[in-house]
C-alpha cells in the first residue's frame, strides 16, 4: 500500500532577497550542509502550493528553499516587471544567496522560469522538476491573445479579483483534488484581497510571454522530470504536450492520470515518491550537488 502523504505545510521564519525592484520572499527548511533545492510557485499561487513535498524532501536530507514570485505571498507589491525570465533571474539569485548549485522545481509559468534558469546558469542548476509546465506559449492567434490582456485586466481588480482568481484556480483541479483544496482555496482569496496585490498579479497576466523560454531550451542540459497532468485544461492536447516536452528536454516525462494543472497537490502519492527517487539519482559529494565538467 501506498504510503500517505500529509498537506501539512512546514512553516519557517520567512526571509526577504533584495531585488532592484523590491524584495522576494522565501523560507530555508533542513540542515545547512545539505544539497539544496528551490521550489517555486506558479502564477496567482502561494508558497504552500508545494506542503505536500517540502516535509518529505526535507526528511530525504535536502536543503528546501522556497520562494514566493513577485509580488505574491510575503513578496514586496512594488515590482514593475513581471515573467519567466524576472522570475528565473530572481531564482538564480536565490541560489547564489543560499550557496548552489541547487535542483529547481517549478510549477506552470516558474516551470518556465526554471528551465531558463538552467540555459542562462549552468553554473547553478543541478537538475530541474517540472509540474504542469508551461515552456512555449499556447497556440493562439494574436487577436485572440489581446482579448486575453483586456479580460486579465477587467478580472483581476478589486474587489471581486481574489474571488474571481480563486474560482479559476478552482476549475484547474480537474480530476482528484487536494483534501485541503478549500482551505488553499481561502489563503488564495484572502492573498488577493489586497488592492496592490491583486494588481501585482494583473501586472504578471499582462506581461505574461512563455517565447523567451522556448528559445532557450536546446540550451538545457541538466537532468528533468516534468508531471503533467492528463486533464490539465490550459493543454489542448496534454499527452502531445508531455511528447514535446520529453522531446524538448530530453526529459524524464510523467502523464499524470486523474490530475490538472496541479499534478504535485493533485496526486502527490505519485508526484513524491518520484521526484524522491529522481534527486536521489544526482551526483552529490560533500552535501552538494555535483555538476558535469563541461558545465562546471
Amino acid at each position: 500500500m501506498a504510503k500517505a502523504i500529509s498537506f501539512v505545510f512546514m512553516t519557517t521564519t520567512v526571509q526577504h532577497l533584495d531585488r532592484p525592484e523590491g524584495r522576494v520572499a522565501y523560507t530555508v527548511d533542513g540542515a545547512p550542509e545539505a544539497p539544496l533545492v528551490v521550489l517555486v510557485p506558479g502564477m496567482g499561487d502561494l508558497r504552500r502550493t508545494w506542503r505536500a513535498l517540502v516535509g518529505p524532501l526535507r526528511d530525504a536530507g535536502y536543503r528546501v528553499a522556497v520562494t514566493d514570485l513577485r509580488g505574491h505571498g510575503d513578496s514586496d507589491t512594488t515590482f514593475r516587471t513581471f515573467g519567466d525570465v524576472e522570475t528565473a533571474r530572481d531564482v538564480l539569485a536565490l541560489v547564489e544567496h543560499l550557496g548552489g548549485p541547487a535542483v529547481l522545481v517549478g510549477h506552470s509559468m516558474s516551470a518556465g522560469a526554471a528551465a531558463w534558469a538552467a540555459a542562462e546558469r549552468p553554473d547553478l542548476v543541478a537538475g530541474l522538476v517540472l509540474s504542469g509546465p508551461f515552456l512555449r506559449d499556447p497556440a493562439m492567434s494574436a487577436s485572440a491573445r489581446a482579448t486575453v490582456r483586456v479580460g486579465y485586466h477587467a478580472l483581476f481588480v478589486p474587489p471581486w479579483g481574489g474571488a474571481a482568481w480563486a474560482s479559476y484556480y478552482r476549475s484547474l483541479h480537474r480530476g482528484r483534488r487536494p483534501q485541503d483544496l478549500g482551505e488553499h482555496l481561502a489563503a488564495l482569496r484572502a492573498a488577493w484581497r489586497s488592492p496592490a496585490r491583486i494588481g501585482q498579479l494583473r501586472r504578471l497576466a499582462v506581461q505574461l510571454t512563455h517565447a523567451p523560454v522556448e528559445k532557450r531550451l536546446p540550451q538545457v542540459d541538466v537532468p528533468a522530470i516534468a508531471f503533467v497532468g492528463a486533464l490539465d485544461p490550459d493543454f489542448a492536447d496534454p499527452q502531445a504536450e508531455a511528447m514535446w516536452i520529453r522531446a524538448a528536454l530530453d526529459a524524464e516525462v510523467v502523464l499524470v492520470d486523474e490530475a490538472g494543472h496541479y499534478p504535485h497537490a493533485q496526486r502527490p502519492e505519485l508526484v513524491v515518491p518520484r521526484t524522491v527517487a529522481f534527486l536521489a539519482g544526482l551526483p552529490r559529494s560533500a552535501g552538494r550537488w555535483e555538476l558535469d565538467g563541461a558545465r562546471a
